[in-house]
């Protein structure tokens, strides 16, 4: 069981790699990067290489990890045992299944994508510890233990907003996605753009690098803007020469896509007005 990047997805060697480690270890692939460069899809892209199934579980500030294992709904419970219903009597009917439980259950091995895992409480992490490894959890509401029938491959995602436990690190393979070079960037758009004419593509990729280079740069923008604003050039059929930035404010064209605050944008603003002060 290989994974070597899907016709959708340009995987590095390095990528391929640490998702392959990751895979004969059995251990979590926690993977970190800046937003936009393609953590997320990683795990859709590894699921559709290895024709597994894909269960996500994103995680929001107010995420516990008790939700990936289950939840005991007490406040249903109570109320119907007001109304008198039969269900009262079997707890298993107030107890909803999370992520995990619904992998470690599964008939055949899936792919878990815990996505986000910084965004959590700093705990959430260490909560997860015995649960991810030793693949089983109990349920105290009903005594019994969940045990993984087929161990999960599990991909937890980062944006780095937040450092992680020590001894949650210790239990993962880890990879950093680094910003494409020039030369995967331009593999990566032509999977996506196999018509984009080269001069365009040259064209637009060298002044999206001159943009994220840009000293003092607030949001650099990512992979995933990168092709949101190829995809608009593409749909006004701009060319190359069309791409030159506006020399009053040295903005470039449908700069929204690029460039996400306005601190970014009045920071273009005075770098024109700087150069046309030095003329």
């Amino acid at each position: 069981m290989k994974f070597t990047g899907t016709d959708a997805y340009v995987a590095t060697q390095d990528l391929t790699v640490a998702v392959n480690a990751a895979i004969t270890l059995e251990r979590p692939l926690l993977v970190k990067g800046e937003p936009g460069t393609g953590k997320t899809e990683l795990a859709v892209q590894i699921s559709k290489a290895l024709d597994l199934p894909l269960l996500e579980w994103h995680i929001k500030s107010t995420t516990k990890a008790q939700q990936g294992l289950y939840e005991y709904d007490a406040v249903s419970r109570l109320r119907d045992s007001q109304l008198g219903d039969e269900r009262v009597h079997d707890v298993r009917n107030y107890i909803k299944k999370g992520k995990l439980w619904q992998a470690f259950e599964a008939g055949e091995r899936v792919i878990l994508l815990i996505d986000e895992i910084d965004k959590a409480d700093i705990e959430f992490p260490n909560d997860l510890l015995q649960e991810l490894d030793k693949m089983s959890f109990n349920v105290y509401e009903t005594g019994e233990t969940v045990t993984a029938k087929h161990r999960p491959i599990v991909i937890i995602t980062s944006n780095n907003e937040k450092e992680l436990p020590d001894a949650f690190l210790r239990r993962c393979f880890f990879h950093y996605i680094k910003f494409p070079e020039p030369e995967t960037l331009q593999e990566i758009v032509k999977t996506h753009f196999p018509d984009i004419k080269d001069h365009l593509l040259a064209t637009a990729l060298t002044q999206f690098y001159e943009i994220r280079d840009t000293q003092g740069l607030k949001k650099k923008p990512s992979t995933s803007e990168v092709l949101d604003w190829l995809k608009l050039l593409l749909a006004e059929d701009l060319t190359p020469e069309d791409l030159r930035a506006d020399t009053r404010t040295a903005l470039p064209k449908l700069h929204g896509a690029l460039l996400k605050n306005e601190q970014d944008v009045a920071l273009f603003e005075r770098l024109a007005f700087m150069a046309r002060g030095q003329r």
